[in-house]
This record gives structure tokens, sequence and C-alpha cells, in this order.
């Protein structure tokens, strides 16, 4: 596994130690002695984590991921505290700053490397999704964070899996008020519990007399509906073994106990943090990708769209040697609608237009607005003769009663003209086929409008 890692610590002889071992695993390593060197650092190159000191002069650790966290630029890097403070309300503190994780000085080696490895994995998704969020829409990825700023006030739903009663009913008085909280004793009723409901963390212990909890964690983690719900594991002392192992599955954070209230409530919402963050990149990347072929007007695909979907329906039609029809329909005089009653007369036209065509087409053919008051209808496994009964059944249901315009009742008749081609074998081509339709559209027109012709088909 590949990446860059930040060293920052003001004594060299640590930032060496960490170095080592970091460059022994093939990461790459970048170093910093100071807070401001840090932030520069991070705001100029391309960092995957960040292993950040608390005790520096100036500047200390915690307000250098503070600053790292309110930076939109910045925020997706995953940071660890490491110091030698072993309080847990230093750890507690750190994480409250927005660490995503916390290592006391002397480092194990073994967690050293599975934390990192784990963090360099979720900046590794998080970056995916920036890129896809960024590139799907033309604004910029700080804009489109802020404008879905992703908040913890909400209580998130947590589903606690522990067959112990006195250690879930401990766990249950920590986290009241906090969260809303399941507690399920079974392992496999959990994991559909888990599959059925929007939690936001699954908290596992280690305390099952015969079930080895990970069996768990790794259904959770490779099951689609599951696999992006944060996992933190409760272990006890001396189950580093297994703690690794979890890492290595997949989990996101761990405990051990004695387990501290405000630790854990401090952990967990670290992990319902970040997984809102990314909810909302995946939403982003969604939308945008929807907005991207669907016109905003009418609801309808877009030329986009039509460009790329109707090349794959041509192609498996001709594999398969099934029948494909295209019809083109154009809005018969539309330029005097909008010139005589104005544009937002003419959007309601169009507006209704589609609705009406969506109605008369089935599920699997292809709608799309082709361009001002062009659309196309994509007919796979339908003949000539009877996309040219479509055509007609959708021209006399334009004509059939007027189009509202206005708020007051106005109405306009409206007709439309339409133009229907069908594939034709063995040497036919998407771009002939939209043609042979176009020409039969303008013939519809040229002979009186309202009216469909297909004898081009």
């Amino acid at each position: 596994m590949t990446a860059r890692i930040l060293v920052v610590d003001d004594i060299p002889a640590n930032v060496k130690l960490l170095e080592a071992r970091l460059l022994a695993e093939y990461f790459d390593v970048l170093t910093a002695t100071n807070g401001p060197d840090a932030l520069e650092t991070c705001e100029n190159g391309k960092v995957d984590v960040v292993l950040l000191d608390v005790m520096m002069p100036g500047m200390d650790g915690f307000e250098v991921c503070r600053r790292l966290k309110a930076d939109p630029a910045t925020s997706h890097i995953p940071v660890v505290m490491v110091t030698a403070l072993d309080q847990v309300t230093d750890r507690v503190r750190g994480l409250e700053a927005g660490a995503d994780d916390f290592l006391t000085k002397p480092v194990n080696d073994l967690q050293l490397m599975t934390r990192v490895k784990s963090l360099v994995r979720l900046k590794m998704l998080t970056d995916e999704l920036r890129l896809r969020a960024s590139t799907t829409r033309n604004i910029g990825i700080e804009e489109l964070l802020a404008r879905g700023a992703v908040s913890t006030a909400e209580r998130a739903m947590v589903l606690l899996v522990d067959e112990n009663t006195s250690s879930s009913e401990r766990i249950a008085r920590m986290l009241r008020g906090s969260v809303d909280l399941t507690v399920m004793a079974d392992p496999q009723a959990a994991f559909f519990e888990a599959a059925e409901k929007a939690y936001e963390c699954v908290i596992v212990s280690s305390r099952f007399a015969d079930y080895d909890p990970l069996r768990l964690c790794s259904q959770i983690r490779s099951f689609d509906h599951t696999r992006f719900i944060p996992i933190i594991l409760l272990a006890d002392q001396g189950e580093e073994e297994r703690i690794i192992r979890g890492l290595d599955l997949g989990i996101n954070d761990y405990l051990t106990r004695p387990i501290d209230p405000q630790e854990l409530v401090a952990r967990l919402r670290t992990q319902v943090k970040r997984k809102r963050y990314n909810d909302h990149l995946r939403s982003s990347v969604t939308q945008t990708i929807e907005m991207a072929v669907t016109d905003p007007l009418t609801g309808l695909h877009n030329r986009r769209y039509l460009d790329s979907h109707l090349e794959t329906l041509f192609d498996r039609a001709v594999a398969r040697r099934r029948p494909l029809s295209v019809m083109i329909t154009d809005i018969d005089r539309f330029k005097s609608i909008n010139d005589t009653y104005g544009h937002d007369a003419g959007d309601k036209v169009l507006k209704e237009f589609a609705a009406r065509l969506r109605k008369n087409v089935r599920g699997i053919d292809l709608s799309c607005r082709f361009g001002g008051e062009e659309f196309v209808v994509v007919m796979p496994d339908t003949d000539g003769a009877i996309a040219e009964k479509v055509a007609e059944r959708i021209r006399a249901e334009i004509a059939s009663r007027p189009f509202t315009i206005g708020g007051d009742g106005r109405t306009v008749n409206v007709t439309v003209s339409a133009g229907v081609s069908t594939l034709l074998r063995p040497r036919d081509t998407v771009a002939e086929m939209m043609k042979r339709a176009d020409v039969a559209l303008y013939e519809a027109k040229s002979l009186g409008r309202n009216r469909v012709v297909a004898k081009a088909a």
C-alpha cells in the first residue's frame, strides 16, 4: 500500500524513528518540526495521513489539528495524534479537535501500521469520492462541501452487538442521551438488523462465548447495504491480535476495556461525522450524475444521455437481431407560443408535453428532450409499423385537449409532428437511422404539421 505520510514532531529523534518504521513499510514520508510547516505541507502537497505530535512549542498539536479540520481543503486528511500523554482527557481532547486516532508513545509497531493502513484506505475512498464530486459538477469542491456541511447535531442511530447483559447495559448507560441505541445479543440477527435499517455505526463486543465477533465484522463489511457503516470493536486487554486482525478486516476503530465514557462518545462522534461526510459526497456524486444526464425543465433524459445510450441500444438490437425504432417529435409553431404568451407559457407547454409523452410510452423506451421543442423516443423491440402507431397515439394525445399555460386558466391548443425510422440491416448505423427520422419529421412539417410520417423508415 503506497501513501504519503506526514510526520510532525519537534524532536528530531522521534521524527527519524517514525520515518524509519514507515519507510520500512514502503510509505513515502514527509516531515515537519512545527505546526506552521505542517499546515503549509498539507495545503501544498498530497498528504494521505498526518502523524502529529501534541507537545510542540508555539502551536501545539491540538491547534494544528483544529486548523486542518477547519479548512475544507485539508479537512478530509486523517490525523493521528502521537504523544507521550496517556490521560483519557488528553485523548478525548484530541478527538474533539478532530483527530481520527490517538496513539501513545512508545508506539507499538503493529498498532501503528494497522492504524495507518486503515486510515490510508479511508483517505483513498474519500479522495475518489471528492474527485468524482468535483468533476461531475462545474463548481469547486469547497463550495460543494460548504453547501452540504456535515452536522453531528442530529442523534445517530447506533447498533450495539453484545451477548453479555451487564456489559451492554453499561455501554447503554454511557451512551444514554447521545445516540439512539439498539442493543442485540444475537450476531446473525444483528447483521440482518444492520442491513435493513439506516444505522450510522455498529459497536461489536469481543465477548461472545461461542462466536467469533470478527465474522460479524467481515459480513458487515462485505455486504453492499452495510459496507460503509463504521464498526467499532470493544476488546479486552490482551486481545491485540484480534484487534490487529479486525483492523485488517476493515473495522474503523476500537477501544479496550475498561472503557472510558468520554472516549467512547468522542470516538463514536468521530465515526458518525466521517460517515455523514462520505455519505454526503456519495449523494453529491449521484445527484450530479443525474443532473448531467437529465433535462432540468422536463425531467426527461437529455441529449448527452441519448447520444451515449442510443449506441448501446442499437448495438444490442444488432447483436440480438431484434427490431429497434426511433421517433423524433417537434411541437408545431412553438416559437409563436413563446412570442404570444411568453417564455413561462412555453415552459409550461414543454413540461406538460413531457408528462403526456411519458404516459404513452413503455418503461423500457428511452424518452429524451433532444433540444428546444424537439423530443426523441427510442423504442427497443419495436418494428416500424408498431412505432408508427405509437407516434400516432402520442400525436392524438397532444391534440386531444388544450394545454394550460397560466394560473388564470388560460389554455392553448398544441399539436406535434413526428418522424419515425427503424433499424435496417445489414449495414445501418445510428447516424443514418436518426437521419431518416429527421427527414420524415421534415416531411411531416412540410405536409401541414400535426401528422406522423414513417414512410422514410
